[in-house]
């Protein structure tokens, strides 16, 4: 089964089962606690929590993720990746572990075809109910294993949404390790699907299985994360995730560059290589794609980290020539149709790399021969370490990531003085938290350097509410270091012009792009404008050919398409702040924004959460207002006329004795300095995606303006009509239709559980009935290894019922590793029901427990579970 089809049969699974599809978030985060998206849920982090009523109960999305955790892993196992493809399908308060276990099961069994003889499964130490569940859908006991809080306790790795996780794995085959199970060798019985059962929150803790958990969520939800690597191998047949339909034609592809055959599983470094190669490749196509730029810190660095790994590996496979605008040119023709994005920026990804690699190039051949100078001399005087002061200086003079030299190391049998590494490392921090003073103090000298340009060429006149492009004068231009009279091709500056089109980011706008053209021919795009101080410029630009210098003409031109589509949204947004006070009071008043073209995040104060129907109602009314086609009038007076003609001032805002404002009908009248449509019609539709709570007494609401607005609303079209074509109803039947679904399910699940209680009675009758007479009693003493922990005293409780007479049941089975016993006594009997255990539970390894009439043991030694029920047995003869 290709990754297309796995994609569709997992989507078709959950879509019938009422999920909704939501399109996968980019890689870079909505969520200040974290990098890069690293799970499925991610997105749905409001929801869990209870901030944000979801817009829907059931959710099933194909998610990318990146991780580099693991990254050392990556190529030398058959299953690690640091970019990777999560299915999952998701519960906001609705179903919970019932419906999850029992559907994983059927997908994987019945509909890709796993052999169920071949999964195994793991649920947390004291999750009996999870391990019900799984019998209860045909995981035999012997292949279900509980584990502790660092295999089967799951979490963001940050305080948040956490819970109790079980995961479906499949045994390869002894080719790829030891028996056992999940708990002996990870390798051989690979993990596939988790299934967490989110319904706490954790606290700080640095570690898998030592932070503290805090209480429960509002609801208990559902989040799974299936990998689609993972799956591929097994499903595809391939040894490695690498060589699934996702990666191979990349890995083909490395073959080429290298004019050598890939060894496949030889255990090789040169095997390493290839797949290191070719698996990074993807993962930096995919983080370009999403905007991530090569950094010295943040998402930024492990984008270049990814980068020169797999640089560095191609060289050790010998390729000399570039590689990574090859293999990314790859990815996307491999992965194109299933990723657009990667389709409509890969000339960004070609030109990110390209750079990237080139300058690489420099500092790998420079390090490579320090780093084999350092190898060398360990060899020559018999030492197997690097010192930890090479590294040190590898990465921080040559800017030679560590784990590079890590690697080459380890390549050449050695180790790094890794200790010695991160204390040179750690002085390196407290030296550079100690220049934070400095660093402010050159904040301060950067802004002298303004006022002198502001005073030496006077402040910049904007002309751009009245036009989109201008000739200009460039006075002054700024660099790294300082004052610079000219910059060329690849400079990335600080320009100053006379007089500008470019809107300087305020008042939550923000500032333009585009392009500024030299007489001479020379070019260079504005990549942001902000203002440096008032009423003065700063355009960040980067030369992009020519050479460009202070004093001369320009032909400054901002995108115009851009600017119309952040006016649209500024233009939506002060609608958007008079429906939110009209509705929810005027005390709604806006505490910061962001507008964006197509998208704009609006802030405001309210004490509640602002349930659905608000939201319906606040955006019913701002795109009927827009559709009535308000004039959009701007005019400039004092500040105190505009307090007296009712304008509204923002939070936060600094305005000066003239002030604008924007009139938007009769509506809105605010102070403003932002870019505006003509016409209200011009700045809809508005389409608002939902509200989160940001603070104590602070709301965010965010939407999509104009045509952005239009594709969301044709995609949820297109999804509902898709829900309703698998419901085979009208789409305003659908819901209905989907709640009489759900009650036949919740029907049919009830009828189960009493089957099972009927199974459990026939079962009480049938172990009673051959009881062994016991002078005036009877006992019963028997091994039922069909019957699951939580099922063990209801079952003896039973037994006891169904016959007359003084008697004594001792019943026992096995489970994750485990021997349990119960034993239950007719009231009035003279003896502890403990007593009958005290040697039997000696026999399993551990002890008996209770009081009266009913108690139970447990052990670490389940092969001893019959001997224990002999041992029992023998003490009720002798105690009744």
């Amino acid at each position: 089964m290709r990754s297309a089809d796995i994609r569709s049969t997992f989507f078709d699974f959950f879509r019938e089962r009422g999920h909704r599809a939501v399109p996968s978030s980019p890689l870079v985060p909505d969520d200040p606690t974290l990098l890069l998206t690293n799970a499925g849920m991610n997105q749905f982090k409001p929801y869990l929590l209870g901030e944000t009523e979801p817009p829907h109960p059931r959710a099933v999305t194909v998610q990318k993720c990146a991780r580099t955790s693991d990254i050392e892993n990556v190529g030398r196992t058959t299953r690690h990746t640091t970019f990777f493809e999560m299915l999952g399908n998701f519960s906001f308060g609705d179903y919970f572990k019932a419906e999850a276990i029992a559907w994983s099961w059927e997908l994987f069994t019945r509909h890709f075809g796993l052999d169920p003889a071949r999964l195994w499964v793991t649920v947390y130490l004291d999750d009996d109910e999870a391990e019900r569940l799984w019998r209860r859908a045909g995981v035999p006991a012997d292949r279900i294993q509980r584990l502790g809080m660092a295999d089967n306790y799951w979490s963001m790795g940050v305080p948040g949404p956490c819970g109790p996780s079980s995961e479906l794995h499949y045994d390869r085959g002894p080719a790829y390790g030891r028996e056992g199970g999940p708990a002996v060798d990870g390798e051989r019985y690979q993990e596939l699907w988790n299934l967490v059962f989110m319904q706490n929150v954790r606290g700080e803790g640095a570690g898998k299985d030592d932070y503290p958990i805090l209480g429960e969520l509002p609801a208990r939800n559902i989040d799974t994360g299936l990998g689609l690597d993972r799956l591929a191998a097994i499903l595809q047949d391939a040894d490695n995730v690498c060589e699934t339909d996702l990666v191979l034609p990349t890995l083909l592809r490395v073959q080429e560059l290298a004019g050598r055959p890939y060894p496949g599983r030889d255990g090789s470094e040169e095997s390493v290589s290839f797949r290191v190669v070719a698996e990074h490749a993807r993962s930096v196509s995919f983080l370009v794609a999403d905007g991530v730029l090569p950094a010295r810190d943040g998402r930024g660095y492990v984008l270049r980290r990814l980068m020169r790994r797999a640089v560095r590996h191609a060289r050790l496979l010998g390729v000399d020539g570039p590689v990574l605008p090859e293999l990314t040119a790859s990815v996307v023709a491999n992965l194109g149709a299933a990723w657009p994005e990667l389709n409509e920026r890969r000339d960004l990804i070609r030109r990110v790399v390209s750079a990237e690699e080139e300058g690489f190039d420099r500092t790998l051949r420079q390090g490579s021969r320090i780093l084999e100078s350092a190898i060398g001399r360990a060899r020559r005087e018999g030492s197997g370490t690097v010192p930890g002061r090479t590294a040190f200086e590898l990465h921080d003079t040559y800017g030679f990531p560590v784990d590079l030299t890590l690697d080459a190391a380890r390549s050449a049998g050695l180790t790094v003085d890794e200790g010695a590494f991160a204390a040179l490392l750690d002085e390196q921090r407290r030296q550079a938290r100690d220049a934070e003073r400095g660093r402010k103090g050159s904040a301060v000298a950067r802004r002298d350097v303004y006022r002198r340009i502001g005073a030496e060429h006077g402040l910049t006149e904007f002309v751009g509410y009245g036009t989109t492009a201008a000739e200009a004068r460039l006075v002054a231009l700024l660099d790294g270091a300082g004052r610079t009279s000219a910059a060329v091709e690849g400079d990335e500056i600080e320009v100053f012009l006379d007089r500008s089109p470019f809107y300087a980011e305020a008042g939550g706008q923000v500032g333009d792009t585009g392009t500024l053209r030299a007489a001479n021919g020379a070019t260079l795009d504005v990549l942001d404008t902000r203002p440096g101080l008032d009423g003065l410029h700063v355009h960040t630009a980067r030369v992009t050919s020519g050479e460009v210098r202070a004093g001369e003409r320009v032909e400054a031109v901002v995108d115009a398409e851009r600017r119309a589509a952040t006016a649209r949204s500024h233009s939506a947004t002060h609608v958007l702040h008079a429906m939110l006070r009209r509705v929810l009071g005027e005390h709604a008043g806006q505490r910061g924004s962001r507008v964006e073209p197509g998208r704009l995040r609006f802030d405001f104060a309210h004490f509640s959460h602002v349930s659905p129907a608000e939201l319906r109602t606040v955006q019913t009314l701002v795109n009927d207002y827009l559709l009535d086609d308000p004039e959009v009038r701007v005019w400039e007076t004092s500040r105190s006329e505009a307090e007296r003609a009712g304008a509204v001032a923002l939070f936060g805002e600094r305005y000066g004795d003239s002030v604008r404002i924007v009139d938007i009908g009769d509506a809105s009248r605010e102070l403003c300095g932002g870019t505006h449509v003509g016409h209200g019609a011009a700045a809809g539709p508005v389409h608002i995606l939902g509200e989160s709570s940001i603070g104590t007494g602070l709301r965010r609401v965010e939407a999509l303006t104009g045509p952005d607005a239009l594709r969301h609303h044709d995609h949820e079209r297109t999804l509902l009509n898709e829900l309703a074509g698998l419901l085979d109803v009208p789409p305003d039947q659908a819901p209905e239709r989907l709640r009489q679904r759900i009650d036949a399910l919740a029907e049919a699940q009830r009828a189960l559980a009493e089957l099972r209680r009927s199974e459990l009675d026939a079962r009480a009758r049938e172990l009673a009935s051959a009881g062994e007479p016991l002078g005036g009693a009877w006992l019963v003493a028997a091994a039922v290894p069909d019957v699951g922990p939580d099922e063990l005293r209801p079952l003896a409780a039973r037994t006891l019922a169904s016959r007359p007479g003084p008697g004594a049941v001792v019943l026992g089975t096995t489970a994750n590793g485990k021997a349990m016993l119960v034993a239950t006594l007719s009231p009035g009997t003279r003896v502890e029901a403990r007593d009958l255990l005290s040697d039997a539970a000696k026999a399993v390894g551990g002890g008996a427990g209770g009081k009266g009439t009913t108690a139970n043991a447990g052990g670490r030694h389940p092969e001893r579970l019959a001997e224990a029920i002999g041992q029992a047995a023998k003490a009720a003869r002798d105690l009744l």
